[in-house]
């Protein structure tokens, strides 16, 4: 008589948002990022043979793995050897929500889920340290050289102030944060993004540090206005920041009309965020009411999907009022 095993191991990750201060964290700045939930789940289950992986963008072994997915097939690997386990016999499902190249997070959310769902199924946990040293494969591949704030982010349940090389410290905030999310229908191209700010920074030094230092300055003031509840404050400073994102080039003109049609339905901020040229804007709203008018007039300002939530209870809404 044989038996089927039914031993799984299962771990969700949340996807991120730059609140202020993307670009210039590549450049040692301070930035603010906050959880956005928006979720990837990964269960692993057993198996005989290969590792199988399946997902909404492909399904098979492990061992073929489309190059553009090479970081988490090296992240399985890895992980599976810090667990002394073989590379073998193992069912990897991953169901993500969050949409790919939006700037959001979803190449480290997707690692963390993973990573999780092995040391679940494994019977064990892994530290802060494992994980970010795990993951960090993933990104290295993903990103080239990640700054860290999406490992970071995803692995917080609030906000967290980041600068390269120094301690992540969360942020508690005063009230809470109604946000909503905008995607241009547009894969936002970081990379280009980010060569693009080091070109500009070679032939324009001057223009470019000033907006690197403004863009440090707004962080500062952002992180006051957080911690003590001021959200008319908060707003106007992502205005701010967008601007000198604009200076940088990494905005285009579909994020402009989406943070212009923000601005017309009275968000008391709004900005791109991630790395630009495509992806997602974000808005603050007065309150969840305000919030969700906010998300609709984006729809109609072009936007390909929007959802709003409020940092106090984490329930995702799409602007037809139902749960993500």
């Amino acid at each position: 008589m044989s038996t089927v095993s039914t031993k799984t191991g299962s771990s969700e990750a949340h996807s991120k948002l730059i609140l202020v201060g993307e670009h210039a964290v590549v450049y040692g700045k301070p930035a603010i990022a906050v959880p956005f939930p928006l979720k990837v789940k990964a269960v692993v289950e057993q198996s005989s043979g290969k590792i199988m992986f399946e997902s909404k963008i492909y399904n098979g072994s492990i061992d073929n793995m489309p190059m553009k997915m090479k970081g988490i097939e090296v992240c399985i690997k890895e992980t599976l050897d810090s667990l002394k386990e073989p590379f073998e016999n193992l069912r990897i499902r991953v169901e993500s929500s969050i949409p790919l190249g939006r700037g959001l997070g979803s190449s480290a959310a997707i690692a963390i889920a993973i990573v999780r769902s092995l040391f679940s199924f494994y019977e064990k946990k892994p530290s802060q340290e494992q994980l970010f040293s795990l993951v960090r494969i993933s990104e290295t591949y993903a990103h080239g050289k990640p700054s860290g704030i999406d490992t970071a982010a995803e692995l917080s349940e609030c906000p967290i102030w980041f600068q390269k090389g120094k301690e992540i410290v969360s942020l508690i905030t005063g009230d809470p944060l109604y946000l909503v999310v905008a995607d241009t229908g547009r894969i936002g191209d970081t990379h280009t993004a980010v060569d693009n700010v080091r070109k500009k920074y070679l032939v324009e030094t001057r223009e470019v540090e000033k907006s690197l230092d403004e863009i440090a300055k707004i962080a500062e003031l952002a992180r006051e206005a957080l911690l003590s509840g001021d959200m008319y404050l908060l707003g106007s400073l992502l205005y701010r920041n967008h601007e000198e994102l604009k200076v940088l080039g990494v905005s285009d003109d579909g994020l402009d009309t989406l943070i212009e049609a923000a601005r017309n339905a009275g968000a008391l901020g709004a900005k791109l965020t991630g790395g630009g040229l495509g992806g997602c804007m974000i808005a603050i709203g007065k309150d969840l009411e305000h919030a969700e008018v906010i998300a609709k007039q984006l729809m109609k300002a072009g936007a390909s999907k929007s959802w709003y939530f409020s940092s106090e209870d984490n329930i995702l809404y799409v602007t037809e009022g139902e749960k993500e």
